[in-house]
């Protein structure tokens, strides 16, 4: 009440929803903080090592709810609320989405912070304050259509800003290279434009632990705001043109980089970040009473993908130029500050910037990274003298055409150690993607599998399940190790435990297909079996793969409407990128098929598509516990590791999966019977294509599929415009690049496999809880600790609260 009267200046009977939410937060924020100020004391006092993970994205979702379960307050807060006339649960729908973050990367940062902090080690995350975060997607006649993202608009109470914490960033200009009188060598960068990076702070507690880390986002401003003389001369625009222009930098989460403009704004970008981020490391390190000798004892710094690469460039300078250290100590520090995750198995997804590009926007740097590349190449030349090709490959600069800056070799230099993210992707990235750097150096290659953390996914997402588990095993699998979570195990076979489970995950379907009807008013069953796939949308990830299924089941129930067959819900949710064209299509595609099939007498309700919009966290909240079966059906080789499929089974739904990234390890640890597994391996794929993969002879030698595809192209579902998905079409019959049509019969018989398992309702649910007994392994406090072991050689910091 205090919060709801001298904060948001209201009284009960003129507060909206939104001022008794910000009340609550604010209260809630109190005892964070109280737990935030005696970890930076700690911090301060103790002189620890500490860990700095910048990434491009923090995906951190609504922030309350995960908030008062850490504090274990979450009941309390609950029964406080309700004596006020309020529902928590209305407060909690209120909370606004912070729009940082685009899929799978954002989400992996997040759930890292949160584990850090539970397990009691201390880091900072570093990333954008985007104004507008990723856009709000909504459907107009099929096709996806960006809205803005104002998730600032209402007040974010979680944010805590720091102007006195700025740092000026650089841009442009040229370098002035000296010899003083003693003979030391300098160079000074003049810039052309400066801009103005504001910490702005998120606190981040551990699950009840009295560990607070931090997010410290950046925001952009200008150096000089207003022009007084420009607009005394009447020039209005002008006079604030710096401010437009600086500000943009942190306008937008990722812009559009098909165009020119684009690619600059993006590199400024991840420019911005890291200078940001590493002038804030120095200042804190040299406050402590240290000196730049000892930096990298201080901080173990990792690059999430290649976003924040430049960093290994951007330390060099600052030590080198702005510190005075000489070359070679600069560089054993370097090297020894930062490792490197690589999340990607696409070569085109490794971040390359044109030599112009990056020559205007950072000269300095550029001059740095042909440093690093000459004495980096000449210790290759040593030690594989004559490969000129093997000196190419390994280049920090592309010249096999336009020349480009390539930042994933960049990190790879300038790392202590690069990790892939889930067993199969880092021996990919060994005998494919990175493999010269792998011969190279082969010491600095470690696996650590992905993870994603119980406490939002399952025991905020899933409360009466999380609340069933512990009435059976206690509370220490909530932030304990794999074999806690185990000892649900032996009750698979207890008939009234399976009968508590069926009801908790028909409780959870009931409440997504009310969510459903809201969002798109379709109707669906939540007795029939819930299919489920959300992820960004990519050709990689095959959403179409998962239609062609649908097709396949509406064209058998059209040819026999009499059949009996198994209920089934398809749900799909996902962004496409703005410019990514095929990608759209695909969802104009799902949407165009879920006219059509839902509104066919003939399918009678016993099939249901449905594409959700606009999917987030809090979306995801409602669909990973309501799910019986996870779509993970990338083409083998292709996906890194992937999260949804550890929050799907972490919720109980069974998987249908390719022996791709982590579904993998997901199907060793739960058992090969209760995963549901089809498709080419990651070699059947090297080894089809190798041979000359030609995709029209699989649709000639399959009536089922040929079928399908005809109905498509026939107009059947674009309200008999055969042009509309004739690019798909044509894509999948000449190319077929994520070989679709070669899974494409393994894909149905094992659907058909999936049917009739779903059947036996007491086997289906037994399996069900053998994946949540068995997926602990795939929480992210594991992967943070095989982080602090293997890579940053940082211990637990024990803060006690007075």
């Amino acid at each position: 009440m205090d919060n709801l009267s001298y904060i948001q200046g209201r009284i009960p009977q003129t507060a909206t929803r939104n001022d008794w939410y910000m009340a609550v937060a604010y209260t809630v924020r109190d005892r964070v903080l109280h737990r935030w100020m005696q970890t930076i004391e700690t911090y301060m006092e103790n002189n620890d090592k500490s860990v700095s993970y910048l990434s491009a994205e923090f995906l951190i979702g609504p922030q309350l709810g995960s908030n008062m379960i850490s504090l274990g307050i979450y009941e309390a807060i609950r029964s406080a609320v309700k004596e006020v006339g309020q529902d928590l649960d209305d407060l909690l729908q209120q909370e606004e989405e912070p729009g940082l973050g685009n899929g799978g990367l954002g989400r992996l940062a997040a759930c890292y912070l949160e584990s850090l902090a539970t397990l009691e080690h201390l880091g900072v995350g570093y990333g954008l304050r985007y104004e507008f975060g990723i856009f709000n997607q909504e459907i107009r006649d099929g096709w996806q259509v960006e809205a803005t993202d104002k998730w600032l608009r209402l007040g974010n109470p979680w944010e805590v800003p720091r102007p006195e914490i700025a740092f000026t960033i650089q841009f442009g200009g040229y370098t002035q290279h000296r010899v003083d009188e003693k003979g030391i060598y300098s160079v000074r960068w003049i810039p052309s434009r400066m801009v103005r990076g504001v910490a702005c702070d998120i606190a981040v507690p551990g699950y009840k632990v009295n560990t607070v880390n931090l997010l410290r986002l950046w925001r952009a401003e200008a150096t000089e705001s207003f022009d007084f003389q420009t607009f005394n001369f009447g020039d209005y625009y002008g006079a604030v043109n710096e401010k437009v222009a600086s500000e943009n930098i942190t306008k937008v989460l990722y812009p559009n980089d098909n165009a020119m403009q684009g690619k600059r704004l993006r590199l400024e970008q991840e420019y911005f970040f890291v200078s940001c981020s590493l002038q804030d490391m120095i200042r804190v390190h040299l406050r402590r009473g240290n000196d730049l000798t000892n930096f990298h004892e201080r901080y173990a710094i990792q690059l999430n993908d290649t976003h924040p690469a430049i960093a290994v460039a951007e330390l060099m300078r600052l030590l080198v130029d702005e510190h005075a250290m000489e070359w070679d100590a600069a560089w054993n520090i370097t090297q020894r500050t930062f490792g490197y995750t690589n999340h990607t198995l696409l070569p085109e997804a490794l971040e390359k910037w044109p030599l112009p590009l990056f020559s205007s926007l950072l000269p300095r740097q550029l001059e740095i990274i042909f440093e690093i590349n000459r004495r980096f190449l000449e210790e290759v030349g040593t030690r594989y003298p004559g490969d000129e090709a093997r000196m190419a490959r390994l280049s920090l600069i592309d010249e096999t055409g336009e020349k480009f800056i390539r930042m994933a070799n960049l990190a790879c230099v300038g790392s202590h150690a690069i990790n892939g993210v889930a067993a199969l992707h880092t021996d990919l990235l060994k005998q494919d993607l990175l493999r010269d750097f792998y011969e190279l150096f082969p010491q600095k290659f470690y696996n650590v599998t992905n993870g994603v953390t119980i406490r939002r996914w399952l025991l905020l997402a899933n409360p009466k399940l999380a609340q069933l588990i512990s009435g059976k095993i206690g509370e220490r699998w909530i932030s304990g190790k794999e074999e806690d979570l185990r000892k649900l195990s032996k009750w698979a076979d207890e008939k009234g435990f399976r009968d508590a489970w069926r009801e908790i995950k028909f409780e959870n379907k009931v409440k997504l297909a009310a969510l459903i009807k809201e969002r798109t008013g379709v109707l669906v069953d939540p007795h029939s079996l819930f299919d489920i796939q959300v992820k960004r949308l990519h050709e990689y990830k095959r959403q179409h793969l998962n239609l062609l299924h649908v097709m396949t089941l509406y064209h058998r129930m059209k040819q026999n409407p009499a059949a009996d067959v198994v209920p089934r819900t398809i749900i799909l949710a996902g962004k496409a990128a703005p410019g990514y064209f095929m990608a759209k299509l695909i969802i104009k595609l799902i949407n165009s098929v879920a006219e059509v099939v839902n509104n066919d007498p003939d399918v009678r309700d016993r099939l249901k598509v449905v594409f959700l919009p606009n999917f987030n966290v809090k979306i995801g909240h409602a669909i990973y516990p309501a799910a019986d079966l996870s779509e993970q059906i990338s083409t083998a080789g292709k996906e890194a590791s992937g999260t949804g499929n550890m929050k799907f089974s972490m919720n109980g739904a069974l998987t249908i999966g390719t022996l791709d990234g982590a579904n993998i390890e997901i199907r060793e640890a739960v058992g090969e019977e209760n995963f549901f597994l089809f498709g080419l391996t990651a070699d059947e794929v090297r080894k089809v294509k190798a041979e000359g993969y030609e995709p029209a002879r699989y649709v000639e030698q399959n009536s089922g599929l040929r079928s399908v595809l005809e109905l498509l192209e026939s107009g059947h579902f674009s309200r008999n415009d055969a042009r509309l998905f004739k690019p798909l079409v044509d894509s999948l019959m000449h190319h077929d690049e994520y070989l679709l049509l070669a899974d494409y019969q393994s894909y149905v018989e094992c659907h058909d496999r999936v049917s009739a398992a779903y059947l036996d309702e007491e086997e289906w649910v037994r399996k069900s809880i053998l994946n949540v007994a068995r997926i602990g392994r795939f929480s992210s406090d594991r992967s943070i600790r095989e982080y602090c072991e293997k890579i940053w050689d940082v211990k637990p910091v024990k803060i006690s609260i007075d």
